[in-house]
């Protein structure tokens, strides 16, 4: 069985400067390109996911109540959806889409290109072990972690390379993921915006 790596949406809106900024979310990118690149053989497989908006309907917010809505972000065909320069997307086999014409926080709610889910995709390569990163820890990170531990597999979240919104939905995220058995190793960006 091998491991994999899965970075969750390190796109230019998460990151300084976009319109859904996470404070550090370009130094979490800078830092996956690094890891990525001390460490070649550390996973067997790296996959990627991406927010990726067509109409999300109540998702986007107007005004937004930055709980269940969030202003415009990652629309599809914009640089905000693209990946931040500062992440090196050389390794990355594979992108799995989320949340065209819904809300969708987690991974594992979407899916490839040809239409495989993470969860079968995953499986299909014999992976076993995941490592998440990536923007931002209380929201995508925590949901993704969440549903891979759920899928049946050992999750670790590499704390020091994500990005997070706020201290108290922070707390209750470290909570959740942990009280789900994901290792949690590290401490994540917080910063002040």
């Amino acid at each position: 069985m091998g491991s994999a790596l899965i970075i969750v949406d390190v796109q230019n809106d998460f990151c300084e400067g976009g319109s859904l900024a996470v404070a550090g979310g370009a130094g979490v990118a800078a830092g996956i390109s690094r890891l990525l690149a001390s460490e070649p053989e550390r996973w067997s497989h790296v996959v990627a996911t991406k927010d990726y908006h067509v109409d999300p309907g109540a998702h986007f917010g107007d005004p937004p109540d930055f709980v269940e809505s969030w202003p415009r972000h990652c629309v599809v065909g914009t640089t905000g959806s693209e990946f931040h320069p500062e992440l090196d997307t050389g390794r990355i086999e594979v992108i799995f889409h989320k949340g065209e014409h819904a809300a969708a926080y987690s991974g594992f709610d979407g899916h490839a290109e040809d239409g495989e889910c993470l969860a079968d995709w995953l499986r299909r390569h014999d992976v076993d072990r995941v490592d998440v990163v990536g923007i931002a820890t209380d929201h995508c990170v925590r949901a993704t972690a969440l549903d891979s531990a759920r899928e049946g597999f050992t999750t670790t979240v590499l704390l020091e390379l994500t990005a997070a919104v706020a201290p108290a939905t922070t707390d209750v995220a470290l909570r959740a993921m942990d009280g789900a058995g994901v290792t949690l190793h590290g401490q994540p960006v917080i910063r002040a915006a």
